[in-house]
Parts: C-alpha cells; structure tokens; sequence
C-alpha cells in the first residue's frame, strides 16, 4: 500500500490520505474545489466548483502515474440536488467516453461551505 500526495498539494490537516495506491487500485479521497496554493474555494458556480474539483482528483491520479481516463467508479455529493444538471454538464466535460461508473448523493451540508465533492476509484494498466 502507497500514500499518494498530490505534487500541487498538502496533506490535510485531518486523519486521511489524498490517495492510497493498493494492487494497481488508486482511491481518491473526496476532493472539492480548493485552489490547491491558497486553500481558497474556486468558483462562484457549481459548475466551476465541479470542474476545480475534478481537477484536484486529477493531480492526485497524476501522482500516482495515472489519468482521468484510468478512473472507473466515482460517487458525487451535492449539497442540493438541484445542482445535478449542471454538475452533470461540467463533469461531462472532464471525462472521456466510455464514462466511469458513478453514484450521485444529495447530502445536505458539506465542510467550508462548498457544493460539491467527488472521490474517485482507477485502476493502473
């Protein structure tokens, strides 16, 4: 088992890793849309926090030797399901066909007043 931390990153502050690489299996633990150099939030848009989002799971699977398209599961939180759609539209544009699996919760509130959150499952060729 390997911690993986993100190049552009730190750990946070908070008992868990970025990554964890085990048998060629790469987790991502939930990320969300914070700029990884100031810890700000980015984005006034769920859109936008979607796609930082993303973002920050790609660094960690950059750390790890892999890529977006290595991704097979993710789940998304939203703090208001009324967000979907265009969650849906900003995560559509980071992802390649065929899509990853996914699950999509409405969770009510999450940490630091954001919107989205998106953890991640790839699997290393």
């Amino acid at each position: 088992m390997r911690k993986i931390t993100p190049a552009n990153g730190s750990d946070p502050d908070v008992p868990l890793s970025m990554g964890i690489e085990h048998d060629d299996v790469v987790y991502v633990s939930g990320q969300a849309a914070f700029d990884p150099d100031t810890g700000e939030v980015v984005g006034d848009t769920v859109a936008e926090e979607t796609t930082q989002t993303l973002e920050n799971v790609e660094s960690v699977l950059e750390s790890a030797g892999a890529s977006l398209d290595d991704v097979v599961k993710t789940q998304v939180f939203l703090t208001d399901v009324d967000d979907f759609d265009e969650m849906n539209g900003a995560y559509r544009e980071m992802f390649n066909e065929p899509y990853p699996a996914r699950s999509a919760f409405e969770i009510g509130d999450l940490a630091a007043d954001i919107r989205v959150e998106i953890e991640a499952i790839a699997v290393l060729d």
